[in-house]
């Protein structure tokens, strides 16, 4: 099922990223997807340097009579967010993507997140490395790892890696507009303890799920006012505590 996705055009950007959502690659523990990038980059005999945490450089030498051009470097994170429905089989370290092309030409994935981000942006700098039929300047191909979880790929990078003077972030949301700026982002940890008790008598015991809801993307849908499942969920717990003395014997 999966296959069809080579059928789509370009198919040099459509074989790299089906062949991403075949590697394991949660953020991590995207190792071996870091091994067939500098695999890749390696049987292209171009250049590849993989740095001590695990980043991916692979140069490609301007076409003849474009050396003097201004160096391009392609930046986008090959790990991915791994997050599954819960009626899903799915390990995200063994198992590949079950990717297909719905009906409507959309790709997506069956039960589980796709990995476009940033797979899609990994698989366009690869068809570019790759590519025959380009006349450029001098390229290079940055392939990041754990952007989801930390940024650790890209806070590790040491200076003095990469030639080029502009760089192009391929991990942007919508096709033909280009970022030049970035919110940022932080992580924050928070640690609480509790005693577990005896269920006192006299309580009925219920499941409560949150699920059906539109979801979406945490930067770039924040602002539509979409539902939270989390959030929902505290919410619901704190009024049904409050009102009705609820007490609560687990939270997945």
């Amino acid at each position: 099922m999966g296959k069809d996705i080579l059928k789509l055009k370009p198919e040099g950007l459509w074989k790299n990223f089906y062949e991403l959502t075949q590697i394991p690659r949660p953020s991590k523990k995207e190792g071996k997807a870091i091994d067939f990038a500098e695999k890749f980059g390696k049987d292209l005999g171009l250049e590849t340097i993989r740095d001590e945490v695990g980043n991916v450089i692979i140069k490609k030498p301007a076409t003849e009579g474009m050396e003097n051009r201004k160096g391009i470097i392609l930046q986008g994170h090959i790990d991915m967010v791994p997050q599954k429905n819960s009626d899903t089989d799915h390990d995200f370290e063994k198992d590949p993507i079950d990717a297909y092309v719905d009906k409507d030409g959309w790709v997506k994935a069956k039960g589980t997140t796709l990995g476009s981000d940033n797979g899609i942006g990994v698989a366009a700098a690869m068809a570019v490395l790759e590519a025959k039929d380009l006349e450029h300047g001098p390229v290079e191909a940055l392939i990041t790892m754990d952007e989801e979880t930390g940024m650790t790929g890209a806070e590790n990078l040491k200076a003095g890696m990469l030639d080029g003077e502009i760089l192009i972030n391929m991990d942007s949301e919508d096709e033909g507009e280009l970022y030049i700026g970035c919110a940022g982002g932080i992580d924050s940890i928070g640690e609480f303890s509790y005693k577990a008790e005896d269920t006192p008598e006299g309580m009925a015991a219920y499941k409560i799920s949150v699920k059906g809801l539109k979801g979406g993307h945490s930067g770039l849908d924040i602002h539509l006012g979409r539902g939270n499942a989390n959030k929902i969920m505290n919410v619901l717990l704190l009024k049904a505590t409050e009102k009705y003395g609820l007490r609560l014997a687990e939270v997945d």
